[in-house]
């Protein structure tokens, strides 16, 4: 049956009325940050996916500096890092529908001229010449989150918004028996003392669109600290100062050339995450230099 042009463009003004209204309502789902449910999205998304099983990798680059009294700061060397990770959901009785994320993590220091891999590095510091242990730590695990606490009360995603772009801050201060020393920390010092502060930012409309998975933020990652065991500084005064500058990858290819090879070198179980279930103790850098200058001790005493 042949439509009157009054009635076709009352069904067209319908039909596109609707399609508005729908369109409106799909930009109206928001995540609401100030929910214990937008807490546990919100941070999923920013870490890791809403989907279980969904790796992503961050990536970051930046340079370590020297810190010593009454002399100028000395770059040491320049940073080259990646994260591989994934997440779970969790169900608690109290708490509630949470997460947790599972990782590993490798960071690579470089020439400061040249920024190539250091095998080697010529201490400006000391004249010496010292074997370089990069970081690789697995895992690197976060503890379960859910939208309410042990104490009943409900999380909130922290963060500030302002003219489209959120900015999210963690600070992570540090204090806990070395690994690396004896059993009289507390009585002589020696403690492990540092500080690792993230900064998240990207934009407001992609973090709280409950439509989409994943929330390609950007990173910035400063960590103040004593002198790595391998730079062999003993107690030296002075500290170190790492700065460096990050992103969200949309795939672990995205990573640069010179990780990948390095990976598929020596670290080939970095390109994937964690099982979803580890249950492994997690590895930092203080741990993981242990293992390897142990292994180097037994190394030199058996061919001696």
């Amino acid at each position: 049956m042949n439509m009157t042009p009054l009635r076709l463009f009352s069904k067209t003004l319908q039909i596109l009325l609707l399609c508005a209204f729908a369109s409106t309502a799909v930009l109206a789902e928001k995540i609401d940050p100030n929910t214990g449910e937008g807490y546990v999205k919100l941070n999923r998304k920013l870490h890791c996916s809403l989907k279980d099983g969904e790796e992503v990798t961050y990536r970051w680059w930046g340079n370590a500096y020297s810190r010593i009294p009454g002399q100028r700061d000395t770059l040491l060397f320049k940073l080259e890092g990646m994260n591989v990770r994934q997440c779970v959901t969790l169900n608690d009785e109290k708490m509630g529908t949470g997460y947790r994320m599972v990782s590993r993590e490798i960071m690579l220091y470089l020439h400061p001229e040249t920024g190539e891999i250091m095998r080697k590095w010529e201490n400006p510091l000391t004249g010496a010449t010292n074997d370089v242990i990069h970081v690789a730590n697995d895992p690197v695990n976060g503890r379960p989150s859910f939208p309410v606490n042990k104490d009943g009360k409900e999380n909130k995603f922290h963060a500030s918004f302002l003219n489209g772009t959120y900015f999210a801050n963690f600070e992570v201060p540090l204090f806990y028996p070395n690994p690396l020393g004896g059993d009289y920390q507390k009585l002589i010092g020696g403690t492990y003392h540092s500080a690792e502060i993230f900064d998240f930012s990207g934009n407001e409309d992609d973090l709280l669109d409950a439509n989409t998975d994943i929330e390609y933020g950007n990173i910035a990652w400063v960590r103040i600290a004593k002198w790595l065991p391998w730079m062999e500084m003993g107690d030296r005064p002075g500290l170190m100062y790492f700065n460096a500058v990050g992103k969200k990858l949309q795939s672990w290819n995205e990573l640069p050339d010179i990780m990948k090879k390095e990976i598929a070198k020596n670290y080939p179980e970095y390109t994937n995450a964690p099982p979803a279930d580890d249950t492994r103790k997690n590895e930092t850098s203080w741990t993981y230099m242990k293992k390897i200058i142990d292994q180097r001790r037994a190394e030199k005493s058996a061919a001696e």
